[in-house]
Order: C-alpha cells, then structure tokens, then sequence
C-alpha cells in the first residue's frame, strides 16, 4: 500500500524531498508515515529508522493527553508553533512547526514542516542579554538621530532624569542638555561623523531642575541608511565636587606656601637689619609710663597708635608690645610707609595678582595677609597716600581686602600697630588725611619722649651702645670719660636715640684702645648749624605764604600770587590745600 505521499505525483514527491527544510508526515496516532531527505539529515536517522518512529520519540515533552489535544486543536486551527526536538545523538534543540491536515481516503494526516531555530534562539538569547545589559547598565545611554532627537533610552536614563521613558523618547537632547544650543550640536555631530567617537564633559538637568555634570561618550553609526549616535552619559557630579575641593585644597597648599615663602624672605631681611637696641633702656620716669602704657595695651587686640619725633624709637615699643601679646610666637611684620614709592605702597600693603600691572608677572602676598593671625607694624602711616587710606579704613573695619588687580576678598586677623611722627590732626586739616580713619587708628595713643626730654637716659644708652656696637666690630670700649658724657648731655639730639646711636658707632670706629674718643664733636656748633636750616616743604610753605600776603591773597590775574610764583593758579590751588596754607595761619621760622 502506497503512503500518502508516494500517491503523490512524481514531480510535487520529489520538489517536496528536495525542500531544505526539514517534513514530517505522520497519523493521527503520531507516528511517522514518511520524511523527506532533509529531516533524515538533520535528526541523525535513516529514513527507514524514522518512520519506525512516532513524535513521541522526537519530542521528549510530549505525551498522548498533550497529543490528543493538540491534535483536535491544530486541526482547527492550523498555525506555527515553538518546540523541542532530540537528535538521535541525544541533543535536544528547539524548533518551529508548521502544520498542514489533508485527507486521504477518509484518513487525516499531518505534514509538518520543522525548523531547527537554535541558532535563532541564541540570537535572541544574546538579543535579550544585550538589551538586559542595557537597560541595567549604571550609566544612562541615549540613542539620538541628527537632529537631536532622542530614539530611545535605558532605564537608568528614566531614573536618573526623572523622566517616563514615553516622555523623553521622541523629545531632543535639548531638554536635557538645556545651555546647549543647536549650532553646538551641530559642531559636536560634525566632529563625530569624522572621529566616530568623542569624549567630552557638559551640564545636563534633571526634570526637577538639578543641575549635574555629566562626561558623554559618544559613538557614531550609520543603520539601514541613517545616521545616529549612541551616547553613554556618566554623572560625575561628585567627582567634579572632589576635583573642586581638592583643587582648592591645592590652592589653599600653594597660597600657604607662598606666604610660608614670603614670611621667610621677610625674615631674612630682618635678620640682615641692624636691631642694635636689644631692650629699652630708661631711667627716666615719664618714659616708664609709656612703657607702662605698652604693658596695657600689648595683650589686647587693639589698635596701637605710637607717635612721636624720628629717632625716639617708635618700633622698639611696637616690637615690645608684640613680644608681650599673644602673637609672640609668629613674628611681628613691619612696613616703612616712608621708604616706599607712593605706586609702590598698595602692593605692599595688600598684594597684588598676576598681570595686575605691567611687570607683575607673579602674584605677590602683601604684608597684611603675611600677617595674619600676628601683628603688622605701619611706620610712618602719614606717608600714605590719601586715595588709599579708604582701603586701610576697610580693612581695619571689616578685615578683608582685595590684592590689587584681584576681585577676591582676602579675609585676615592682624593687630596693627601704627606709627608717625607727623601731627595727624594738622594733617586731616591740610586735607592730607582722612578723618575717620584717624579716630579709627586712634584708639590707644602712645606717645614716645624725645632724647632731650630723659637726658639721664643718656649715660646708659651711651654705656649700652658701646658695648653692642663694640661687639659687633670687634672692639673693646670700657672707658667712657666723664668729660665725653657732659658734652653729650649738653646736646639736644634733634635726631634723638637714633642720632645718638650713630654717633657712638663713629666714635667706637675712630677711638683707639678702650677709651671712647668723640672726634670733632661740639654741641654748640651743632645745634647752630641745626637751627640755620629748615625743610624743602616748610621753606616752600612759608614762601608761598609771605607772595599771598603781599598780593592780599589775590591767587590769579596779573598781580596774583601765581604771577609771582611762575605757577598755573591751579598748580598754586593745589599746593596751597596740599602745604595747609591758610590765611589766618603766620608761618615763621626760628
């Protein structure tokens, strides 16, 4: 008896033999009734091995209730389905089925067309791992097209954003990326279409508004056609927060350093002054008040105001009021107002950046940062000139401060110390100094005596002078003459300590032995000589007096005092507010 398909025609028998897929004919009862040459190769069988078997040899999860149904079903309903198959060498692989009933004689057969899907199944496997991995990755990935839109996205993208995954896929980039505008785009995706990929770091937001910095890895391919771009978005928000405080970590490093730096080459100029005068030397007693007063104020932080006559020795009481402070341990910094050219004055005070003018290629720490947490001694704060002692008031207002060319405030805690031998109060009258910062520095007035007030000072320091002064040039002086010290009492010392020092040192020079021989010193031809000459401001002051007395202080015009002078009326103006000239004021001079 022929099988169903042996009854068929020659030509369809052998089209269906050649098929590449694998056919199964089998009954009602599951057994196989014929095969095509394809199913033999791939099952491992023989023809004839095969059709002794049924399904149930093939397809270890079947059995006859699954049959049954399946059968009354799939005869309804024919359709594909998945299922497993075994290999006559054991290996169970996973396969498609399409059935197809005919009748033949009153009997249904089935012809199945069985497909072996491992290796689609293990694409799909490696589809859906691809996809897991993805959609589990720790870094949000964005599928953008040309114009920015985005195609698709992870699920760490919807969480990090606070988007639904509907809500960011068929948006753009921009709604994320909110400061980049499309022509920035547009030159990064040119960028891309050359190098194929590109790192670069950017600020994106989140749907509440948080800003946070992100490193995008973006990578460009070319799909059926379009162009697109993958990008692995990074949040490194708190790396940038750790890079921020360790570079100013950094900063604060090198900022310390260089006032470190700055404080040792203060005081290896220190070290290199001459400080003959190794502690104050009084038996006078109204110099023992102001020692007394330098007791009182030293442990306080209050501004110090030493005045008096050059040469009085205004920074020996401002070192002896730092060494009896709390700020003992860091040394005290000092600043010689008079000694600095008027441009000079505000980068030694407060610094100046890199650039802030021309030559200033470092930045430079002023003496009130090197002085922090210690005490600055401003000598001389007369000489400042007016249009900066407005920053001095701030700072010693406020404690803060900007370094010339800078915008940063500088924020200190130093103990000033203030010194002058002018008459501040004149001074604020001539217009030279500001009021308010005079009541500001005024706080706790010391006022030094001058030599030719404590002449019994004199013997001592005299005594003190020769042996420091010995010492350092290697001489001996033990003898000082009585007749040496009565003609050094006769002496008023215009000069004071400073000029009494610098005649001992002459003198310790020029003597020979032990015995201090003043050379050429007579106190009466000095003091004349002292008293026939006064200052180039004062005899200018006086001067320009006398011309506006006689023009009955008419300034301009043809019989002004400017005439006279060979000055324009506003050069005369200015020196007339700068000198203090008044018309009430009569300006002699001894």
């Amino acid at each position: 008896m022929l099988t169903p398909i042996q009854q068929l025609p020659q030509l369809s028998y052998q089209a269906l033999d050649d098929l590449p897929e694998p056919v199964f004919w089998f009954d009602d009862q599951g057994d196989f009734v014929d095969v095509n040459q394809h199913a033999t190769l791939h099952w491992g069988y023989t023809k004839e091995e095969l059709l002794e078997l049924s399904i149930f040899d093939l397809n270890p999860t079947m059995t006859r209730d699954i049959w049954d149904e399946h059968w009354i079903k799939k005869m309804n309903d024919p359709s594909t389905f998945e299922s497993k198959h075994q290999k006559k060498d054991g290996t169970i692989f996973p396969v498609d089925i399409t059935d197809n009933f005919v009748t033949s004689e009153g009997k249904t057969y089935c012809c199945a067309i069985i497909r072996d899907i491992t290796e689609r199944k293990r694409a799909d496997q490696i589809a859906r791992l691809s996809d897991f991995t993805v959609q589990s990755a720790g870094d949000a990935i964005f599928w953008l097209g040309l114009d920015g839109s985005i195609l698709n996205v992870n699920q760490e993208a919807v969480t990090r954003y606070g988007y639904a995954k509907e809500e960011l896929i068929d948006q753009t980039i921009f709604m994320i990326a909110r400061e980049m505008s499309a022509g920035a785009f547009a030159g990064i995706w040119d960028r891309l279409k050359n190098e194929k990929r590109l790192v670069f770091e950017g600020e994106h937001f989140t749907r509440s508004g948080k800003k946070i910095s992100v490193e995008v890895n973006a990578n460009y391919f070319e799909f059926e056609g379009q162009e697109y771009t993958t990008s692995i978005v990074r949040d490194i928000t708190d790396r940038k927060r750790k890079e921020s405080a360790l570079r100013g970590a950094l900063l604060e490093i090198r900022e310390l350093k260089e006032k470190l730096e700055a404080e040792n080459n203060y005081l290896n100029e220190e070290i290199e002054l001459k400080n003959n005068i190794g502690e104050i030397i009084t038996e006078n007693a109204s110099y023992k008040k102001v020692l007394s007063q330098v007791e009182q104020v030293a442990d306080t932080t209050t501004t110090a105001l030493i005045t008096g006559e050059s040469g009085t020795g205004k920074e020996l009481l401002a070192r002896a009021i730092h060494q009896l402070s709390q700020r003992a341990d860091r040394p005290m910094i000092k600043i010689n107002c008079a000694a600095l050219p008027m441009h000079m004055i505000e980068s030694e005070l407060f610094g100046h950046e890199r650039g802030a003018f021309a030559g200033a290629v470092h930045k430079k720490i002023g003496k009130f940062e090197l002085a922090d947490q210690s005490t600055l001694f401003l000598d001389e704060i007369g000489e400042i000139p007016y249009e900066l002692q407005s920053k001095l008031l701030r700072v010693l207002q406020e404690g803060e401060f900007e370094r010339l060319g800078g915008n940063d405030s500088v924020h200190v805690d130093t103990r000033l110390i203030i010194s002058t031998n002018k008459d501040l109060v004149k001074e604020i009258e001539a217009g030279r100094f500001r009021e308010d910062l005079y009541y500001r520095i005024n706080v706790f007035p010391i006022e030094t005596i001058p030599l030719r007030k404590r002449k019994e000072d004199i013997p001592l320091l005299t005594q003190f002078f020769c042996q420091s002064i010995g010492k350092r040039l290697g001489k001996h002086i033990s003898d000082i003459p009585q007749k040496t010290i009565q003609r050094l009492l006769q002496y008023d010392f215009p000069g004071n300590v400073r000029e009494l020092e610098n005649l001992i040192e002459r003198a310790v020079i020029t003597s020979k032995g032990s015995r201090l021989n003043l050379v050429d010193f007579n106190p009466k031809q000095k003091q004349q000589k002292l008293k026939s000459f006064v200052s180039l401001e004062a005899y200018q002051k006086q001067y320009i007096a006398e011309v506006l007395q006689h023009t009955n202080w008419r300034v301009s015009g043809n019989n002004g005092a400017s005439v006279i002078l060979g000055i324009p009326p506003t050069t005369l103006f200015s020196k007339i507010k700068k000198l203090g000239i008044k018309r009430s004021n009569a300006v002699e001079f001894d």
